[in-house]
């Protein structure tokens, strides 16, 4: 890389095997020491603000995450919109008419459905006088989704408010060539057969070369996991460090799996298969197994493989919010506040993954917080490199002053504290869904654990990203 980082950080202390020096937290928790914890932060101090409306979640869910390719692959992006929807109104047995507004995320969009959230909203049932929106913003869409009803309700324009996000890699639309589409549409236009022979007289056989999607900037032409690695190299993290990660992140899903801690999940019975009842992408290895892996876009020397990288995810999440007085009101007991957040936005080329580093330091001063307040951490896990990249971003005053014109670091998240429930390596990452798993997941370990704050932070294409802070519901 180029980049000044590069001469910066390649120096720095690594930390290999660090994954298998730190304790991780019991996932299991008595509820004796439950209670004796939710005891002790009632005597933190809550975020509420004079004049302003609390709002909260009331509950959220999300359909089984699985392998693109696999259960899924026959549906439409609103098949799975629609039942994570529907898992959502008999979670929370929500009347459908008290719905003022819903908001979808997704990131590759189905062209026959440009506006998800409508058509999701139609086919669970809801009242076709209820709005509905669509909003894309890489792999914070449905984190822009949640945010934007923050809006809605703290205006006053709305109480109740659903959102959520979608993605089907199964089954991402391919077009044809630029040449083809305007021979077919000239096509279209012809009105005598001597036109249409002249235009097709033009054709060529390169005409029918597809344009696929790609996972890629197109400000740079990068693809994300080629920037990965060079993230990973600039910042001197390992192969062995990622895979190490990696490992870490599919074990804990697999423990909090097996122990029933991933309650989000609402079983989908899919037409003409079984119902699926859980994630299908969770599988622990061995760091040896990890490590005959080929690199995936730098190769030979790359340090990113398919084992410390997010998979081609489809899946969807939908989640209540209201304001407080109307979740009370309706015999509702929250969850959890939503309270700060921020966007982020720095360099699509070199800083394209480092939206955490950039967002919490600004999330934290916001809310009157430090990360010491923090009880839960849920990051985004795009890339092994890339958290533990940040890591190292997040801890270095060089990074903080040079980089972000700031005084100090802000510091990294302990592990005991960071996607205890594993993350999007192993739990999978449906890009337009991710967000409201990352603030369902914080609330739900608040909950369980006692803990009052909860930190949920994300990168995205574009060099964007996101971090918000939400506050555990008294018991």
């Amino acid at each position: 890389m180029t980049s000044i980082l590069t001469c910066t950080f390649k120096n720095l202390p690594s930390t290999s095997k660090w994954a298998l020096r730190f304790s991780v937290r019991s996932l299991s928790c008595s509820a004796q020491l439950q209670t004796a914890q939710a005891t002790q932060t009632k005597t933190k101090k809550t975020l509420a603000k004079p004049n302003i409306k609390n709002i909260v979640v009331v509950d959220g869910v999300r359909i089984p995450f699985l392998l693109s390719g696999t259960s899924y692959k026959d549906l439409m992006p609103h098949d799975l919109a629609r039942a994570a929807l529907t898992g959502l109104l008999q979670r929370t047995n929500v009347p459908k008419e008290v719905i003022d507004y819903l908001i979808f995320g997704t990131v590759i969009q189905e062209v026959k459905t440009s506006n998800v959230a409508r058509e999701a909203a139609l086919g669970a049932g809801f009242s076709d006088k209820t709005p509905a929106h669509t909003v894309t913003m890489a792999c914070i869409s449905s984190n822009q989704a949640m945010t934007t009803g923050v809006g809605l309700i703290a205006s006053g324009q709305c109480d109740v408010v659903v959102a959520g996000g979608v993605e089907l890699m199964s089954d991402v639309p391919i077009r044809h060539s630029r040449k083809m589409r305007k021979m077919m549409l000239d096509l279209n236009k012809a009105k005598t057969m001597g036109q249409r022979l002249s235009l097709i007289s033009k054709f060529r056989l390169n005409f029918l070369a597809p344009e696929l999607p790609a996972v890629a900037e197109f400000s740079t032409s990068e693809t994300m996991g080629h920037s990965a690695d060079r993230l990973a190299a600039a910042f001197a993290v390992s192969r062995t460090e990622q895979d190490e990660y990696a490992l870490r992140s599919h074990s804990l899903a697999k423990k909090a799996q097996d122990e029933g801690l991933l309650s989000d999940i609402v079983p989908f019975k899919v037409p003409g298969k079984d119902t699926v009842t859980q994630d299908n992408g969770i599988r622990p290895s061995s760091l040896e197994q990890m490590a005959k892996l080929k690199p995936a876009f730098i190769k030979p020397y790359g340090t990113v493989t398919a084992a410390n990288s997010s998979f081609l995810t489809d899946g969807a999440s939908a989640m209540l919010i209201m304001a407080e007085e109307k979740a009370l009101a309706m015999g509702y007991k929250p969850k959890a506040y939503l309270r700060d957040f921020v966007y982020v936005s720095q360099d699509p080329k070199d800083q394209l993954l480092l939206g955490p580093t950039y967002a919490t330091p600004k999330v934290l001063e916001k809310a009157g917080l430090t990360m010491n307040d923090i009880d839960a951490f849920e990051f985004h896990e795009a890339f092994s490199g890339q958290i533990l990249a940040n890591f190292k971003a997040m801890d270095s005053d060089w990074f903080a002053q040079n980089c972000m014109g700031r005084k100090t670091k802000v510091g990294k998240p302990p592990l005991e504290k960071f996607n205890t429930w594993g993350g999007s390596l192993s739990l999978g990452h449906p890009f337009g869904a991710t967000g409201c798993r990352l603030v369902i997941t914080a609330a739900n370990r608040l909950r369980r654990d006692g803990g009052q704050y909860g930190l949920v932070a994300a990168c995205a294409a574009g060099g964007q990203g996101h971090a918000m802070i939400v506050e555990a519901y008294p018991k």
